[in-house]
């Protein structure tokens, strides 16, 4: 699995997201439009993009077997 060392509050891309959590892009996308984890969109181009915090405490989350919903 992809190991995160330092965390900034940057944003990063659906691709970067998805490498760090080790799924698929269409994932993320799947789980945005059922908000079981929504990205922020950037403001021009409409792209799905993440804090890497709340990537970080994604990746704990899915690392302990947690469940997206609670």
């Amino acid at each position: 699995m992809y190991k995160v060392k330092t965390m900034t509050n940057k944003l990063i891309t659906i691709q970067d997201a998805a490498k760090i959590l080790g799924v698929n892009p269409e994932t993320l996308r799947r789980w945005d439009r059922k908000e079981k984890f929504k990205a922020k969109r950037h403001p021009i181009n409409g792209y799905r993009l993440y804090n890497e915090k709340d990537i970080k405490a994604l990746l704990k989350k899915i690392q302990k077997g947690e469940s997206l919903d609670g």
